[in-house]
């Protein structure tokens, strides 16, 4: 009967629903669709893992309106310390005999968060939580798609597969991505580092096909496609998603780029937005403990960018436009 289900946790204030955001932001949880009308203001979160639990508790609570678990709530402790929260009802037990620890967020408003979970050092049997990952949320942020015009048939079908995944993360349709064509993949990594130096992404996308042929060209190109794009994401410090196929035959292309091997086009763009979110992750945690870190470059914007594909080239010289799955290469 029920298929999905909705938990709605209410803001007691204005105020408060503001700093709710902010605290459900901090302890790392992607946010969606969120707006405001004539008596609601709402914002969608999205955990990697949500369950239902239902419970009935002998003793009371102190009545939070919202209680959260966290897998490493040591660390978000310091976190929202940090953050200036008022904390009230900490509850942590003496280390080590308490495996787990609870404490309560109360906001202006009276809001009051509770949050729970095990401690970093108890709970060493499970040991994801202790992981330094990106998320998937591109909101915010801004990528460059290099995409080789060269076999084409397969190359825009991945440029559609990455667009599809950076849309499903959250970037903006019409300034979050610049797209930029070159002739084959051997001009990839060039035009990756161009884009990357400037510093307004936050990552670039890779995209092209190579398909082996008659002679040891295949093998030649393979080979500096892959050292330039490793070379320019090491010395700019730009993550570079690697989406360029490298296939014996068109059929093995076909198949990865959207039939039964899935888009790795899709693919490089999520590992793009993952790449991008852990080096911002990386970099904050470098911050709180005491490191000196780089301010993180302005985002900008260049006229490369059409999300419907009308592009320019990395240099002023202007290209001519082309449109996805209109155009075509014979092989070299």
């Amino acid at each position: 009967m029920i298929k999905w289900a909705q938990i709605t946790a209410q803001a007691k204030s204005a105020e408060d629903f503001r700093l709710l955001v902010q605290l459900l932001e901090l302890l790392g949880l992607r946010k969606g669709f969120s707006g405001e009308n004539k008596k609601t203001i709402s914002a969608e979160f999205f955990p990697s893992k949500v369950k239902l639990d239902l419970r009935y508790r002998k003793d009371e609570w102190l009545g939070a309106d919202l209680v959260l678990m966290v897998s490493d709530l040591d660390t978000a402790f310091e976190l929202i310390t940090k953050s200036g929260f008022n904390i009230v009802d900490d509850h942590s037990g003496p280390k080590p005999t308490h495996t787990t620890r609870h404490f309560v967020v109360q906001l202006p408003g009276g809001t009051k968060v509770r949050l729970f979970g095990p401690r970093v050092l108890e709970n060493t049997l499970d040991t994801d939580h202790l992981a330094l990952e990106g998320d998937l949320t591109a909101t915010g942020k801004s990528f460059a798609l290099v995409v080789s015009r060269f076999n084409s048939f397969i190359t825009e079908r991945l440029l559609a597969g990455a667009i599809d995944g950076l849309l499903r993360c959250g970037v903006n349709r019409q300034k979050g991505f610049e797209i930029v064509r070159v002739p084959g993949s051997f001009e990839i990594p060039s035009a990756a580092r161009a884009l990357a130096e400037t510093k307004k992404y936050d990552a670039i996308i890779c995209l092209g096909c190579l398909l082996r042929g008659d002679t040891a060209h295949y093998d030649v190109i393979v080979n500096e496609v892959t050292r330039g794009i490793g070379q320019s994401a090491q010395e700019t410090g730009v993550p570079h998603a690697f989406g360029v196929l490298t296939c014996d035959t068109l059929e093995q292309a076909i198949d990865r780029a959207g039939l039964k091997m899935g888009n790795k086009g899709f693919e490089a763009a999520l590992t793009a937005v993952e790449m991008a979110n852990l080096k911002e992750a990386a970099v904050g945690r470098s911050s709180l403990a005491g490191g000196k870190t780089k301010a993180k470059p302005v985002v900008g914007r260049s006229p490369l960018h059409s999300a419907r594909g009308k592009t320019t080239a990395v240099a002023d010289k202007p290209k001519t436009n082309r449109r996805p799955g209109r155009t075509s290469k014979k092989s070299k």
